[in-house]
């Protein structure tokens, strides 16, 4: 909610197709790493999509297409036009810009990403605190469902490849309802909560609702001198800069 006016949000993630090796700090030396599939879920009529490449059979193919990634960005671009406000976790450094390699649509990616029509509700709290948080801790902490037990993203591009394409589109399916679910209920209870490593309830009070990403940006830079090695923001921004 922004200045009284309750924001229409679309929720929206991605699953990449490339299994990231153990211990890799950056996932960009593995790209390309194209896109499995993907889902979006609109707030006001619960409309949720899944997105994925097809075969000459219509079953899913092991990736999106260029095409098809386009048309889910030109989809999104339409909804922004429309008046929606996307709604991502971790979108502006991690959806977005493999959206933009993946649909060839750099510009019209990063329109988006860097926006007013997007809210990345991680990288609110990074800009505010200095460190990001988990989807799934968030979920844990304004006790709502979360991930699937024994899933995470690091799993959806094995079980794939292996053909376990409804396991992972139900997985993409729940992250877009999760991310819904966390923005609505932090908005109404003006806080973000989540549980921390120590097994404590971390709390973001949410005076003025959620940040879009140019909002987010213009906070001050957040005290990280207690950290050995904190992340700029540019780990998130650097390649629509």
């Amino acid at each position: 909610m922004r200045g009284g006016i309750m924001r229409r949000y679309l929720a929206f993630d991605i699953e990449i197709a490339a299994e990231l090796p153990d211990g890799l700090d950056d996932w960009r030396a593995a790209r390309p790493l194209g896109i499995t599939c993907a889902a979006t879920l609109t707030g006001d009529s619960d409309d949720l999509r899944r997105w994925y490449g097809k075969d000459s059979a219509g079953r899913p193919a092991d990736r999106m297409s260029r095409t098809e990634a386009a048309e889910l960005a030109r989809y999104l671009s339409a909804m922004a036009a429309e008046g929606y406000t996307i709604l991502t976790w971790n979108g502006l450094g991690f959806d977005f810009d493999i959206l933009a390699e993946e649909s060839g649509l750099f510009e019209e990616c990063k329109r988006l990403a860097f926006g007013p029509r997007h809210v990345d509700l991680m990288f609110h709290v990074f800009c505010k605190l200095g460190y990001p948080i988990g989807l799934d801790k968030a979920a844990q902490g304004m006790r709502l469902p979360g991930k699937p037990q024994g899933m995470n993203g690091a799993l959806a591009p094995r079980l794939w490849a292996r053909g376990e394409r409804q396991k992972v589109l139900d997985y993409v399916a729940q992250d877009v309802r999760t991310t819904l679910a966390i923005a609505r209920a932090a908005e109404r209870q003006r806080e973000l909560r989540w549980i921390t490593r120590r097994g404590r309830v971390g709390r973001m009070p949410l005076p003025r609702g959620w940040l879009s990403v140019p909002e987010a940006l213009a906070l001050p830079e957040p005290d990280t001198s207690w950290m050995s090695r904190p992340w700029p923001r540019s780990k998130f921004t650097a390649w629509g800069r």
